[in-house]
């Protein structure tokens, strides 16, 4: 692979809701760059950052019935039983939580971790605390969805962090979503995370990296036949 395609591979495509932000990165750069060279330079690599920031690239997603797919690109920072936020309504009993930590060197588009039906979206508006923490959880600003599947439901949260100030969806309730698909995006550090059977047992351990659309996190179907493949 030559130095061109690999630059293009890290930076290419751009998602449409980095536009703004790298054009305004761009005009701060070349202000300061008249202000004072030094300046300039900083705010150039600020701007090759932004665009790194929204980078959006195609996935291999597995295709299984049963699978449960990374949300987001970033490390697995938990994994354990948690009561599930009450807006999403799947109940007071703990169901199996697992969180995937976005840095703001991670891609920030986030996918459906399942095939299904997207029953409800609910937006809560909150804190903006280390998305690391599991307080994060309930304090945070968070967009959480409901998708039913043969399964049965799987709640998947979009937790905004320490410097993220805005949650985007791309979905709409009653809308169907295949595994893998993008479904939001969540500016500048942030989490999600996905909730499942109490039962399920994780294939993912805490601190393992994850891609979204690509890295299984759980199988709710371990018996069943083996996967195959789709790009997307």
């Amino acid at each position: 692979m030559s130095v061109v395609d690999s630059i293009q591979k890290q930076f290419v495509p751009i998602h449409p809701a980095g536009y703004p932000f790298i054009a305004a990165f761009a005009a701060a750069a070349v202000i300061l760059g008249f202000l004072w060279e030094p300046l300039g330079w900083i705010g150039a690599v600020l701007t090759v950052w932004c665009i790194y920031f929204f980078r959006d690239p195609p996935r291999v997603t597995p295709v299984k019935d049963g699978l449960i797919v990374s949300p987001a690109d970033g490390y697995v920072c938990s994994a354990g039983l948690y009561i599930p936020p009450p807006e999403l309504a799947l109940g007071d009993q703990p169901l199996l939580r697992i969180s995937v930590f976005m840095s703001v060197f991670d891609c920030h588009v986030n996918r459906s971790p399942v095939t299904g039906k997207i029953s409800k979206i609910a937006y809560k508006p909150g804190l903006f605390v280390n998305a690391d923490l599991d307080k994060a959880s309930e304090d945070n600003e968070r967009n959480g969805f409901v998708i039913e599947t043969t399964d049965g439901p799987v709640g998947v949260v979009q937790i905004a962090g320490l410097i993220a100030r805005r949650i985007i969806c791309f979905s709409k309730q009653g809308e169907s979503v295949g595994v893998g698909e993008r479904i939001g995006l969540i500016r500048f550090g942030s989490r999600v995370d996905v909730f499942l059977p109490a039962h399920v047992q994780p294939l993912i351990g805490l601190g393992a990296q994850a891609v979204a659309g690509e890295t299984i996190l759980a199988d709710l179907r371990p018996a069943e036949p083996a996967r195959t493949w789709r790009r997307g």
